[in-house]
């Protein structure tokens, strides 16, 4: 059911909203955490390092999703504060058409030019085959996360992040049992490991379809409106642009990777899969904070919305000092779990040594972005987040000399410090801008 979040404690209802969001999320990065460590102990090293190579591809659909939906997700929760319930349907009728389609015909393209593209990415020749494999499967699934994502993202407007929890705990358990009789029992290898991953999705997305028409009056399917497309392109085009960008950029950065070997591709790729993980309450909170400014926004509370920022902050500061202290402690023991060597194990602890101790740095510029994203600025949260990727790339090539394979490692932290900046600078400056015209 749907919740009022601009009522009662702000603590309460980010903690009440987030709970739920870090659960799915884990949830979610299990679908591949399962796939690399069934593969990675089943299959061997190089048969994960051919998934792992496949990543930034894979990721470059799924962020232009996430990041779209995101966008959805603020317009819904102001409509909802407005109390404009009927725009809500129209929102969800559009989109869920528009990206179903839209993601099905990427994801045919993709699949076609498969070889043509993991060749461009310098993929090594001892590992392409197992990558080509995975993700020509892995691919199919991506129009049901875009109706997904989309149905989710209207629900966690409403308030409601416990239904898109159950929808990822149903498919989790799904695919656990899937990759272990397709992997183990079949021996199909990564590509077995992919098929449990795509059917798996594809019941998350029935369950949460059905769960949304049966529960939410207003979120019946109804005909495509011009008003919900115009408004819902503003909130959704510049996250998706960003996320877009963002994963091209991982691409390079992946080729760029890929020069150093296949032992460093394992080890970071890996380390990324639990980095991941690890920075799942922090990017959740963000959500969370966007989300319950939004609602609070769209009912005419800014000063509440402001408390949900300086609660918020506070929340991730002490979240973020927690996750370093684990992420320091049993970073390489994890990334040892998957059938990795000695040798690419130690890459991996050396990557955590060196990106950990920045993570109250992404935290806060997280708390403060959420923020401004749930007043509706969401074009220039995109624009910060496309200069934060540039500068990664232009660090990771500037400062290789100096760091050698650690320079991914020490190019996201810079970017980091470089985010925190100026989303605290566009903060300040709306604060001011606000309080002269108060004046």
């Amino acid at each position: 059911m749907s919740e009022d979040l601009t009522k009662g404690s702000v603590a309460r209802s980010l903690l009440s909203f987030t709970i739920p969001l870090v659960l799915s999320g884990l949830l979610q990065q299990l679908f591949n955490w399962v796939d690399a460590f069934i593969v990675g102990n089943v299959n061997g090293e190089l048969a994960l390092a051919g998934i792992g190579a496949t990543s930034s591809i894979y990721n470059l659909f799924i962020t232009v999703i996430t990041g779209f939906t995101a966008g959805l997700s603020v317009l819904t929760a102001q409509q909802y504060g407005r109390g404009e319930r009927e725009r809500i349907s129209g929102t969800l009728s559009s989109f869920s058409v528009i990206l179903t389609l839209f993601f099905l015909l990427v994801a045919t393209l993709g699949i076609i030019f498969i070889d043509g593209i993991l060749h461009l990415m310098d993929t090594p020749e001892n590992i392409f085959s197992s990558a080509a494999g995975y993700l020509r499967i892995i691919l199919i699934g991506i129009p049901f996360l875009a109706l997904y994502n989309t149905y989710s993202a209207i629900l966690r407007g409403l308030g409601n992040s416990r239904a898109p929890f159950v929808a990822v705990l149903i498919s989790s358990v799904a695919n656990v049992v899937l990759d272990l009789v397709f992997v183990i029992l079949f021996g199909l290898g990564a590509s077995g490991a992919a098929a449990a991953t795509v059917i798996a999705q594809a019941a998350m997305t029935v369950f949460i379809v059905i769960y949304a028409h049966i529960r939410y009056p207003i979120l019946h399917f109804s005909f495509i409106k011009k008003d919900s497309l115009h408004k819902g392109l503003s909130f959704g085009l510049p996250p998706a642009l960003q996320s877009g960008a963002s994963s091209i950029g991982n691409v390079i950065l992946q080729q760029f990777m890929n020069g150093f070997g296949e032992k460093t591709v394992a080890a970071i790729t890996t380390s990324y899969r639990v980095d991941t993980v690890i920075l799942l309450p922090i990017t959740n909170l963000g959500s969370g904070i966007a989300t319950v400014a939004a609602q609070n926004i769209g009912a005419g509370n800014e000063q509440r919305a402001r408390k949900v920022l300086r609660v918020g902050m506070l929340m991730m500061a002490a979240v973020s000092i927690i996750l370093t202290l684990v992420v320091l402690l049993f970073g390489a023991p994890l990334i040892a779990l998957f059938g990795l060597s000695s040798d690419t194990v130690e890459i991996g602890r050396s990557f955590f040594h060196g990106i950990a101790p920045f993570y109250i740095v992404f935290g806060l510029s997280m708390a403060v972005r959420g923020y401004l994203e749930g007043t509706g600025d969401m074009l220039f949260s995109a624009l910060a987040g496309i200069s934060f990727l540039v500068l990664r790339i232009i660090c990771s090539y500037a400062l290789e000399d100096y760091f050698g394979n650690m320079v991914i490692a020490y190019a996201e932290a810079i970017a980091w410090v470089f985010l925190l900046i100026i989303v605290s600078l566009r903060y300040r400056m709306r604060r001011l801008n606000q309080k002269a015209l108060w004046k």
